[in-house]
């Protein structure tokens, strides 16, 4: 481990001297590129460099243990204690951050929130749900864009799907595919009765083109009038678009828009992510550790989650774990779940690495 944190101290520092060069800005493209490699490896780096330090205190004291001032003895003896204690977690800390980047982590989000068993109660937590992405994504500084919805008059969403674009998105919410349970009294019942009710969460990495080709012979593109709410154009212009990928069967429909090419491209992007997505899950499940690596499978069968209203309770059935908390989750304040999740993940990945 530490022979390849000091390749990538070498590396780090190549890279300061490189952009040190006087000539470096004349190459835009380049000194983005190294600029980013850098900042990219100042973390690790400097846990690293103050991994080294405390070993190189922790032998001095270990020498002032040898002193002839019993007062210097103890102080140093402190000190060693407390240095003992502190290095085992900066070297977890490195184990993780030496693990493998995945390399869809960058990359912005397509989410699509369906509505599942529950009729419109179901449609009601949907729109719960997007709302809650909505205000995680405000708090995180992402920007939301809704590529295709459906409402329902009682204003649920069958289905609403939207790219989340800024930092890191995928990395945070690739977890929060599958099966979201709530528990609660709906609007609607009179007798005071908990309903049960389900929407189902599917989050895709946004594909670009150098990531999924998608050849035209291979689409089957059908042009028709859209239908239900969307305002004075429904029914009167053929703008809105189906695109089925015939070798997968892979199906996208987008009606939002009152332009015909606007939703095609809407449609085009929600089909290469769905296609990335399936050719990732395909991937994944031939290799058994990458699977084990995961925190669930990812399945949308997969019931993940469980909102209880009447106890303010949310409980993330992966990892054992309930939060109190469910008022505050509800106005986007995921962080503890989504934490609780990615420290899972590294160490499942640490023990799948261990075994191979």
């Amino acid at each position: 481990m530490f022979a390849k944190l000091e390749a990538l101290e070498k590396k780090y520092l190549e890279l300061e001297d490189a952009l040190a060069q006087p000539d470096v800005f004349n190459d835009q493209e380049h000194y983005r590129k190294l600029t980013k490699a850098h900042a990219d490896l100042r973390d690790i780096v400097e846990l690293f460099r103050k991994h080294r330090a405390l070993e190189r205190e922790l032998a001095d004291n270990k020498q002032l243990l040898r002193d002839e001032d019993p007062e210097m003895r103890e102080l140093a003896h402190e000190e060693a204690r407390r240095i003992e204690a502190e290095l085992p977690e900066i070297e977890q800390a490195l184990k993780v951050a030496l693990l493998p980047a995945d390399p869809l982590d960058e990359k912005n989000t397509i989410l699509e929130i369906r509505a599942g068993t529950g009729g419109e109660e179901a449609a009601l937590f949907a729109a719960d749900l997007f709302r809650m992405y909505c205000r995680f994504a405000e708090l995180q500084g992402w920007k939301v864009e809704v590529l295709s919805e459906s409402p329902t008059e009682g204003g649920g969403y069958k289905e609403v799907i939207c790219l989340i674009a800024g930092n890191k998105v995928y990395s945070r919410l690739k977890f929060e595919a599958g099966t979201h349970r709530v528990q609660r009294v709906p609007v609607t019942e009179t007798q005071g009765r908990i309903h049960t009710s389900a929407a189902t969460v599917a989050v895709m990495p946004e594909a670009e083109e150098v990531d999924v080709e998608i050849r035209p012979e291979d689409l089957r593109i059908d042009i028709f009038r859209a239908s239900g709410a969307g305002g004075q154009h429904v029914n009167k212009t053929e703008s809105a678009v189906r695109i089925t990928h015939i070798p997968t069967g892979t199906v996208v429909t987008c009606q939002d828009e009152r332009s015909q090419h606007k939703n095609k491209a809407r449609a085009m992007k929600v089909l290469a992510s769905r296609i990335l997505a399936a050719e990732r899950e395909r991937q994944s499940l031939e290799q058994s550790a990458d699977r084990r690596a995961q925190v669930g499978s990812g399945d949308r069968s997969e019931r993940i989650r469980t909102y209880n209203f009447p106890q303010g309770r949310c409980t993330d059935h992966r990892i054992n774990l309930t939060l109190y908390s469910l008022d505050r989750i509800m106005e986007g304040e995921l962080s503890p779940l989504l934490d609780a999740l990615a420290t899972a993940a590294q160490a499942e990945a640490l023990k799948a690495q261990a075994e191979g």
